[in-house]
Order: structure tokens, then C-alpha cells, then sequence
């Protein structure tokens, strides 16, 4: 949101997952905005950018904390664009007007599940965006404080969202993401924005699919990986810009964007579970799409060791799978810090 996007490299775990899958997240933060109708965001978890200048992407509109731009309504956070004269914070004039919440001092955190159920705008020239930026901004500035977008759609591309990761060697124009279509336009209903973090990866979802992923071993020669200290949370609704382009004649305002709920989870740290599963023909080993191991393995009392077997690749709704023969059984992820194991008959 800082730099004008361009999707490049995507990487792909692939599979569908589910929120809290298996008692792996455990929610900790959360905003569902219950407040009266004409309430403003709860102050003790929401602050404001305000003011104009362009943000880094050459956009028209002054952001502002005012009811008219943001508000409490019927149980969603509404930020709403408007076409109007307005003069922000930076005493300079403009055209438009919106409003950019953030979490910043008040929220962050180093890995977890950030999610949201929103409605997004439509119409050329709009720009909503889900986003996290590294708390260290403020002295190590972007994009060497890191950005993870979970979520912009711009107005020409109405059935498009778009994730993406922005770090030093791979911002703005470079930065690295991947998008996902839909057949009716996302403006026509509330979709869930998710991005999964952890050490060393960070997947983007919508709507509990897995559309793009970012590793460590992703990060393009003479970047760094920045994703490893706290990030705080943003939404906003950006008017025009370098990427997006202005409103024209066919943009209606105001636009709203709503949002239903955002809420944080951190990892339970719960062990991933083997199963098995009779089939007509065969068995088989069944574990979660969220762990994507190095290896199965499978002990050998002779050896008195552990066999590694061939990987799994038959992906299979939220889980892989692979045929089982009887004995101990052991995932592996590659750095050996996490593993599962089940006995067979």
C-alpha cells in the first residue's frame, strides 16, 4: 500500500484451509464493532493516519477521523470515500476525502492469523486495502520495516484481489504477490481476508483459500526477510493513485467499505495429527494441508532408525494423503522443529 504493486513470483503451498483449523490458532485480539450506530472505532484499539501528500503513491484524497468518513453502523466499520472539498491537517485542499485506521502503539504482534470479514467498494479510481506494516517503520522506515498487504482490489479490476509482501530488494513496483479472481465482482458481498504468518512463511487467503505464499527461500537475491519482529494492522480507502488511477466520470461516491469483524489469533502451538482412513481398496495417512512436511517417514525396527518415504502429492480438500502401511509413522518439517507421529496397525 506504500508503493505502487505489481505481482511477481507467486509460490503456491495450494489447499483450502479452515479458521482456527483443529485448535492450531487461538484468537486473541478481536474488534467486532458492537458500538450504537454513529459510534466512533474503540480509541483503545484504533488510531488515525490524517492528512494528504500523496502517501507514496500520488493518491487524492485528505484522510480524516470525522463521522463522515468513519463511523460505527449497524454492526460494521464503516470507512466511507467522498467526493467533496476538504482542507486536512497539512492546511492543503483537496477533492476527496477518507480515512486510514491503524493499530499502531496500540496492537502488534510476531506471527498469527490476522483476518477480516469485509465488503469491499467499487468504482475506478478506489482502493481498499487490509494491510500490516513492521512497528519499526518509524526508524527503519519502508520498505526495510516490512509490508504484508492481506488484501487491496482496485476499482478497474472488480472481480481481483491481490496479496502481496513488500521488503528491501522487493518493494513497490517489485514487490512479490500473487492475486485471486472471482466470478461476480467482490464489491457484491462480504468476503473473509485472512494471511497466515509464521516464522519463515506467510500465505494469503480468501475466504479460506490459500491463493498465494511467501517463504524464506522466496526472497529474491540481495533482499532480506524482514518478516521476524512485530507488525501492526491498517485499513484504509485510498481515492486514486499510481496504480489504481483516478476517478473518472463513471465513479459514484460516496463508496463504503465495510467491515464486519477483524480479529487476531496466535498459534496454539498444537501438534499436527495423523490419522487413518479406510479406504474400499487401501488405507490412508491423512494430516493437515497446514503442514507441509519435509518428509514422512516410517520406523524400522531393524534398522532401528526411520525410513524416509516418498513426499505426498495428492492434495485432498484441507488435508494430504498418502497410501499407509501398517507401522510408526512420523512427519518432518525440514528445519526438524516440528513433527507428528501416529501408530498404525
Amino acid at each position: 500500500m506504500l508503493g505502487l504493486l505489481v505481482t511477481a513470483v507467486p509460490h503456491f503451498w495450494g489447499s483450502s484451509l479452515r479458521a482456527a483449523d483443529a485448535g492450531r490458532w487461538q484468537m486473541v485480539w478481536h474488534d467486532e464493532f458492537t458500538q450504537a450506530d454513529g459510534s466512533a472505532p474503540d480509541p483503545a484499539k484504533w488510531a488515525f493516519d490524517l492528512g494528504g501528500g500523496g502517501w507514496g503513491n500520488n493518491e487524492l484524497q485528505s484522510y480524516t477521523a470525522r463521522p463522515q468518513n468513519v463511523r460505527v453502523e449497524q454492526g460494521n466499520l464503516v470507512i466511507e470515500a467522498r467526493r467533496e472539498d476538504f482542507t486536512g491537517t497539512d492546511g492543503k485542499a483537496r477533492k476527496y476525502t477518507s480515512a486510514r485506521l491503524k493499530t499502531q502503539g496500540l496492537g502488534a504482534w510476531t506471527y498469527g492469523r490476522f483476518e477480516a470479514r469485509i465488503k469491499v467498494p467499487r468504482g475506478q479510481g478506489i482502493w481498499p486495502a487490509f494491510w500490516m506494516l513492521g512497528t519499526n517503520i518509524t526508524s527503519a522506515s519502508w520498505p526495510a520495516c516490512g509490508e504484508i498487504d492481506i488484501l487491496e482490489n482496485i476499482g478497474k479490476e472488480p472481480r481481483t484481489v491481490h496479496g502481496t509482501v513488500h521488503g528491501p530488494g522487493y518493494s513497490g513496483a517489485g514487490g512479490i504477490g500473487h492475486f485471486k479472481t472471482n466470478a461476480a465482482p467482490f464489491a457484491d458481498d462480504f468476503h473473509i481476508y485472512a494471511v497466515e504468518w509464521e516464522a519463515g512463511r506467510i500465505r494469503c487467503l480468501v475466504d479460506e483459500l490459500v491463493y498465494f505464499a511467501f517463504a524464506t527461500n522466496n526472497v529474491p537475491t540481495g533482499g532480506r526477510w524482514v518478516f521476524d519482529r512485530p507488525f501492526f494492522l491498517l485499513l484504509n480507502v485510498a481515492v486514486g493513485g499510481n496504480w489504481p488511477g483516478n476517478p473518472d466520470a463513471t465513479t459514484v461516491f460516496p463508496q463504503q467499505m465495510l467491515i464486519d469483524y477483524v480479529r487476531v489469533y496466535a498459534l496454539t502451538n498444537a501438534p499436527p495429527k495423523l490419522r487413518l482412513e479406510k479406504k474400499a481398496n487401501a488405507s490412508e495417512l491423512r494430516w493437515p494441508a497446514w503442514f507441509p512436511p519435509a518428509a514422512l517417514e516410517r520406523a524400522e525396527a531393524v534398522a532401528g532408525g526411520w525410513m524416509e518415504l516418498e513426499m505426498p502429492v495428492t492434495p485432498e480438500l484441507a488435508e494430504f494423503s498418502r497410501t499407509a502401511m501398517a507401522g510408526f509413522f512420523r512427519l518432518r518439517l525440514s528445519d526438524s522443529t516440528s513433527t507428528a507421529s501416529a501408530t498404525f496397525p
